[in-house]
């Protein structure tokens, strides 16, 4: 298995609704790996759509066949930025005559800073593959820079007990955490240091040893 270490650095604010409580819509720290996997390139969504709904598992599908699989990324250094938003509340009747009141509304979007970095590995199991330097991430689709820090070849590890090395989707793990942190984000939550009892895909960089399941790959519920 060809593991690719990756660091993402923000240009940009990063904006997602992970949270929303009241007027105050908070991104959090972790970045899931359904977006990551679509900015990368490694997979696309039309641009329109008649319906507006999520079509994950028609266009993910394609990289489990290819063998390739994108971690959710866990924050390394984070920093937030808080932007205050106006919208106009109108009101119409179903005349489309206009409401009697027009009052603006105000909101408080938690941004993911510029300088912000994440962490997160690429899995390919039969291809070399090309990391792209740039992608965009985010309502705003803001700019950030993406840099190889590691490749190498992971040495498969018989079962035992380990805790990962990085953030999982639970989805897409074949073995059942017994341990771990519930990160709650849409569309499904992630976990973090998650203990698990399984084959494992082992390397070591930067003077560790990173650890991932084996046999991950990309699951929708249906």
């Amino acid at each position: 298995m060809r593991v690719y270490l990756c660091r993402l650095t923000l240009h940009e604010n990063l904006f997602f609704a992970t949270r929303e409580v009241g007027r105050l819509y908070e991104t959090g720290r972790y970045l899931h790996n359904y977006a990551l996997t679509y900015a990368l390139g490694l997979t696309a969504a039309p641009y329109f759509h008649r319906e507006q709904v999520p079509r994950y598992g028609e266009q993910l599908h394609g990289l489990n066949e290819r063998g390739i699989y994108v971690t959710p990324a866990r924050g390394v250094e984070v920093e937030y930025s808080l932007a205050t938003f106006k919208y106009a509340d109108n009101h119409y009747h179903v005349q489309m005559e206009p409401g009697r009141l027009n009052t603006p509304s105000f909101g408080r979007a938690k941004e993911i800073a510029v300088g912000s970095v994440f962490e997160f590995v690429v899995l390919s199991a039969h291809e070399v593959l090309s990391v792209p330097r740039w992608i965009r991430l985010g309502l705003w689709r803001s700019k950030a820079a993406i840099s190889v820090t590691h490749t190498t070849d992971a040495r498969a590890s018989a079962q035992q007990e380990h805790t990962a090395s990085l953030p999982l989707n639970p989805l897409d793990v074949p073995a059942a955490p017994r341990v771990f942190d519930l990160i709650s984000m849409p569309p499904s939550s992630l976990i973090d240091y998650a203990l698990v009892t399984c084959d494992w895909w082992m390397w070591q960089a930067t003077d560790t040893v990173w650890r991932l399941p084996q046999g991950m790959q990309y699951t929708i519920p249906g």
